[in-house]
């Protein structure tokens, strides 16, 4: 097994080529580990959620992790992980275009709002619900493989 860094390219190719993510955040020294459907673009990961723990904790400290992997054949692997800043894309002026934004990227895919959208205990229609669209800017990232040599 042989293990090397990938370059910063190399962690972005990974970021855009995939959609599904665990999301770090933290409250009172307490950490949070999450899974996250996200978009790729312009240096930010977009996502989307109901209210509820994870967008709490993230209004209180809007420092955040996000880590993403890819399994290969055999026991080969690629891993990247973001430090970023959570802001929130609220639905008033001044952030319409990049809500706008957040909306065209993350309903590329079908499923895109199901994780977000949907709770234990709720009906499947949400539509009443808050809801929040936001995105993770990366301040840094880095990442490992692992191929078998």
């Amino acid at each position: 097994m042989l293990i090397r860094t990938l370059s910063t390219l190399d962690c972005t190719k990974l970021l855009a080529a995939n959609r599904f993510a665990r999301l770090a955040c933290a409250k009172d020294g307490q950490p949070y580990v999450v899974p996250l459907y996200y978009a790729h673009s312009d240096n930010h990961l977009y996502a989307f959620s109901m209210l509820g723990k994870k967008i709490d904790w993230m209004r209180s400290n809007p420092l955040v992790s996000v880590q993403v992997d890819e399994r290969s054949p055999g026991r080969a692997w690629k891993s990247v992980v973001v430090d970023g800043r959570y802001e929130e894309l609220p639905d008033r002026i001044g952030h319409k275009l990049q809500r706008d934004h957040a909306w065209t990227l993350l309903s590329r895919h079908a499923d895109w709002w199901e994780p977000g959208a949907l709770k234990p205990g709720t009906p499947s229609t949400a539509d009443d619900l808050p809801h929040v669209f936001f995105r993770i800017f990366v301040a840094d990232v880095s990442g490992r493989e692992a191929t078998e040599s």
